[in-house]
């Protein structure tokens, strides 16, 4: 596994722009990293408890995407299994975290942990499962050891 130095997000409402300018599809490309795709995610299942971020996250990346001019085939854009996975990731995140925390200590507590590197999908699936196009194209159970449990 390589060093992982995250960005960090200096306020709420640096986190909350984030995840509004994702639904509205007005973010800039250079503000789409990997930082921000927990962020928006983490915001949407704390805050947005309208949206069912399981079912509604893949077309929101879609649309997002496609609005910046990219394509969501079988090597670019969306990727299904890494969403999916990283949302169990928030989750399990979420349930050792105080409710009253603020959002973007939260944030920036799960992108310093090890659920928030990049990596961190391959210690449940094998690098050629993930990056296969089954895998983008639609959600593959891990072959190397089953997610954990998320507390309800």
């Amino acid at each position: 596994m390589t060093e992982y130095c995250p960005r960090l997000f200096e306020s709420d409402a640096a986190v909350r722009h984030i995840g509004e300018g994702l639904l509205a599809c007005s973010l800039t490309r250079p503000e789409w990293t990997h930082e921000a795709h927990l962020a928006a995610c983490l915001w949407l299942v704390r805050e947005r408890p309208d949206i069912c971020t399981e079912n509604a996250l893949p077309d929101i990346i879609r649309r997002f995407n496609e609005a910046l001019g990219g394509v969501n085939d079988d090597h670019n854009g969306y990727h299904e299994t890494i969403t999916q996975s990283f949302i169990i990731g928030v989750r399990l995140h979420l349930a050792e975290r105080p409710g009253s925390e603020p959002l973007h200590a939260s944030v920036n507590a799960l992108l310093a942990s090890p659920l928030g590197r990049r990596d961190w999908p391959l210690r449940f699936y094998s690098r050629e499962r993930l990056f296969s196009i089954a895998a983008r194209r639609g959600y593959l159970t891990p072959d190397i050891k089953a997610f954990p449990r998320v507390p309800n």
